[in-house]
């Protein structure tokens, strides 16, 4: 595809700003695609993300990365410098749960970053695999998130797979693109749900206003889904979950259990008003994870334990019983 630019509208790019005058000739094309053609220095991911973050807008407008461009428009934005990164190989405390010469399944600590960015370079799990097994370095065509697949939050603890090679990683990949990965997670949080199990369909995208937050937005998110079920109510005010999900969306269960009036407890960016000043982190612990193996075709069935932050909690508040969470 051939950029078509008004070139007596349009200013280079200066530094990591542009401003870009378009013409009708390439109406119809989506607005990161077009991005990633006239920005070819710059990595499609960095320019999605970018558009995502509202840091690019289309007549002064945030779009979506699949906005149509109609023509004779002004894109102006940014694309934030990213800094030279060089995994260093660390020691990080994760659990391995299953390994082979494919794949490696682990549970997560709460308080680790998944990968290197935003302030964290050094510490991460990433880091943690790379000292683990050499041979995942550059797994995925990416140096900074080599064999990741799918991520959780720095405060969320739990289970993950990464691939080791880079035939499994795109097998990974596109099980969780097609939905085929089966995800639980254990999730203490505020209130006494009316309710002992349900399910909650309700689309998710990025804040209007707060552009490092999601939100339940009926005409512009994303398709999600979360099922519940009530292991247990405790102090008359905390209800234990076991979550499934159906879907991936970035802090799919905090933003929905928000959106249900029980956010996860210690949650600090979506738990409102609440006191979540007594938990050290958000409750929130991907528990079980299924999955075909992308080589041997075994159905790996894995169980990641709480982790003794989160057990400590439940034993203080009185919670007696195992309900198959470890």
């Amino acid at each position: 595809m051939q950029s078509h630019i008004n070139d007596s509208s349009s200013s280079p790019v200066s530094g990591n700003c542009f401003s870009i005058k378009i013409d009708s000739r390439v109406a119809g094309i989506r607005l990161d695609r077009f991005l990633s053609q006239f920005l070819q220095s710059v990595s499609r991911s960095r320019i999605s993300s970018s558009v995502s973050d509202g840091l690019i807008k289309v007549e002064g407008e945030v779009q979506k990365n699949s906005y149509r461009l109609k023509g004779w428009e002004t894109i102006t934005g940014s694309i934030p410098v990213q800094p030279e990164l060089n995994v260093v190989p660390e020691k990080v405390d994760f659990h391995v749960l299953f390994e082979d010469e494919f794949l490696l399944i682990l549970s997560k600590p709460p308080g680790i970053v998944v990968h290197p960015g935003s302030g964290n370079y050094s510490g991460t799990l990433v880091n943690g695999l790379v000292y683990h097994c050499r041979s995942i370095e550059g797994v995925g065509g990416d140096r900074v998130r080599p064999g990741i697949v799918h991520r959780l939050d720095k405060d969320t603890s739990g289970i993950m797979v990464a691939a080791k090679t880079e035939s499994v990683h795109g097998e990974l990949a596109a099980l969780f693109k097609n939905r085929q990965v089966q995800k639980w997670y254990i999730a203490l949080v505020h209130g006494i749900m009316k309710k002992k199990s349900g399910r909650l369909v309700a689309p998710i995208g990025r804040h209007p206003v707060n552009r490092k937050k999601m939100a339940v937005l009926p005409e512009k998110g994303r398709h999600a889904a979360t099922g519940w079920e009530v292991l247990g109510e405790l102090e008359g005010k905390y209800s234990l979950l076991r979550l499934g999900i159906e879907t991936g969306r970035t802090h799919q269960i905090r933003v929905h259990m928000a959106h249900l009036g029980h956010p996860v407890a210690g949650d600090q960016v979506y738990g409102g008003n609440r006191n979540n000043s007594t938990f050290s982190r958000q409750l929130l612990h991907a528990h079980r994870l299924v999955l075909q193996h992308p080589v041997t075709a075994d159905i790996l069935d894995h169980l990641a334990p709480l982790w003794q932050d989160f057990s400590i909690v439940l034993r203080e508040l009185g919670w007696k019983g195992q309900g198959g969470i470890g």
